[in-house]
């Protein structure tokens, strides 16, 4: 928590957020369902004007195919789907040859590439499957044959891994707007890019020692200072802004190190900050995983209320749905809006950590789970926020990120006429907004467009392979045609009213069989108080 802040308020509202660290699910529910109630005529604008994003939508992905099609066909609920989403995470970490063809041979065999094949209308997909079956042929052929042996050994599976890996390659195409930002810049110049505004993002976060920190920390500099050549005078969120990973600047980014951090990573971001400011650039800090985010609330404080940055308002925070916490930081933001007497730009998103936050509660015997574990929870969480931002007149400015169509419907009507901009992620969401810029011109999209090379790929792929391929994706029903449209444009306030039976808590992961070890979620400021108060009583106790 702030200990040193001079608004007594902040303080009180930071209790607030670390209350609801893993607070009950249906209780939070019952609190946020109020602020996502619509009226009769509203509902009505929303289901109507989904409708018809959905079915312009389907049409454009079957029309277009490529990665939006594949990602479909190969889910992960196919056993095909994990071989590919393995091999994709793996092939990019194996630094040798023959681990890498030996991965090939274990994962490509067992898997059965025929029953995809003619299934999709997609070329593109049909093509993917011929060369898949033909490599699990072949490599299924190694093993019974001694001529197919030598030839493979010699040729296939090489030829094989670096099939592979090109793919992953042109999937990563996919997700990454360029190697380099010059690369990135020139692509968002072309003539289908041109409508839209650019968030860019240095891949690359965790940083590991003080020199990977450097690396980054000039690598968002230099960034900056290109982008402000692009910029100039107008309009800050007429031009591109830069959005900024706190784990990447500091090698020792944890809640351990609180004081360490604050000290030496403050005065970092700050400078980044001030080079922002002078370019005309907006600076958005990103979100990252639970146990971070009460230092990142602390490090944004110390630098946003910082006078140097008086009468720029591009200093920006990101604030993920699926967390509990969610609405209760944004009305910290609010009050610090307030009394810094500056608007905050919030970059509002529903969460990309969601399974790794998942299996962290459970392997530490958590009392609760810091995200929501319905996904209609975290839509409905996502829409209370949203409407305390829009709510909240010049404390905020709106960016908001979505790529579902119910959702997109959803704050176009709860908007009305307050000035915001949409968000969406490179390489997803294209037809939906295509669809939406057709018909109404007048809303602002930004693109969170990440930019590095292959090697600094690899978390970011990941989580949007994830993300794409969860059969519960907007991106993976759109494209599937046994899914009405009725259900793609759910409203999750409805869903919510059954009540659906939470997955089990950390505590109770066995079942009946037995209890998980409790454990202590050190990341919580009253655990940390309250384990140090039991500890220097057993310390003064004769044993």
């Amino acid at each position: 928590m702030i200990h040193d802040t001079p608004f007594p308020a902040l303080t009180s509202a930071r209790a607030v957020i670390n209350r609801a660290y893993l607070y009950d699910e249906i209780r939070q529910l019952d609190t946020l369902l109020a602020f996502t109630k619509l009226s009769e005529r509203e509902q009505a604008q929303v289901e109507a004007l989904a409708r018809q994003l959905v079915n312009t939508v389907r049409k454009a992905v079957w029309a277009r195919g490529g990665i939006d099609v594949l990602l479909h066909e190969y889910d992960l609920s196919t056993e095909e789907g994990i071989v590919l989403m393995c091999l994709a995470e793996a092939l990019l970490r194996i630094p040798d040859a023959a681990t890498a063809d030996r991965l090939i041979q274990d994962k490509l065999s067992g898997a059965e590439w025929d029953r995809h094949l003619g299934h999709s209308a997609s070329f593109f997909v049909n093509a993917s499957t011929w060369g898949l079956l033909l490599t699990g042929k072949l490599v299924k052929l190694e093993t019974s044959s001694s001529l197919f042996n030598r030839l493979i050994s010699r040729s296939g599976e090489p030829v094989i891994r670096l099939a592979i890996k090109q793919a992953m390659r042109l999937i990563g195409h996919q997700f990454v707007m360029g190697n380099t930002l010059d690369e990135a810049l020139t692509r968002g110049r072309k003539d289908e890019n041109r409508h839209y505004r650019y968030s860019f993002d240095m891949l690359g976060e965790a940083a590991l020692t003080a020199a990977d920190a450097e690396r980054y920390f000039a690598a968002y500099h230099h960034a900056i200072a290109t982008l402000g050549k692009e910029a100039g005078e107008g309009d800050l969120f007429d031009h591109p802004g830069i959005s900024v990973k706190l784990s990447a600047l500091h090698p020792r980014y944890e809640y351990t190190q609180r004081q360490r951090v604050l000290d030496e990573l403050s005065p970092r971001l700050l400078a980044l900050a001030l080079a922002a400011k002078a370019a005309n650039l907006s600076m958005t800090i990103d979100a990252e995983e639970a146990e971070r985010l009460d230092l990142s609330l602390d490090l944004f404080a110390s630098v946003f209320c910082n006078d140097e940055l008086t009468g720029w308002n591009g200093f920006g925070l990101a604030v993920q749905a699926y967390q509990k916490r969610a609405v209760h930081v944004i009305d910290w933001l609010a009050q610090l809006a307030s009394q810094c007497k500056r608007q905050i730009p919030v970059r509002l998103v529903k969460g990309a950590y969601w399974d790794s936050e998942i299996k962290l509660a459970q392997e530490r015997g958590l009392d609760g789970y810091p995200v929501f574990t319905h996904k209609a929870a975290t839509d409905v969480s996502y829409l209370a926020c949203a409407h305390r931002l829009l709510g909240s007149g010049d404390l905020f400015y709106p960016q908001v990120v979505t790529h579902n169509a119910r959702t997109f419907a959803t704050l176009i009507v709860m908007a009305g006429s307050r000035p915001f901009e949409f968000q969406r992620l490179h390489g997803m969401g294209e037809a939906l907004y295509s669809a939406v810029f057709d018909g109404h011109p007048q809303f602002n999209c930004r693109v969170y467009a990440p930019v590095g090379n292959y090697q600094e790929l690899l978390p970011y792929l990941v989580r949007r392979l994830l993300e794409n391929g969860a059969n519960s994706s907007f991106v993976n029903q759109i494209a599937n045609e046994q899914i009405s449209v009725d259900e793609i444009i759910a409203d999750p306030v409805k869903e919510l009213e059954h009540r659906p039976v939470h997955i089990p808590m950390p505590r109770y992961l066995y079942g009946q069989e037995r209890l998980n070890s409790k454990g202590i979620n050190l990341a919580d400021t009253e655990a940390q108080k309250y384990l140090s108060e039991v500890l220097e009583a057993a310390c003064q106790q004769c044993w």
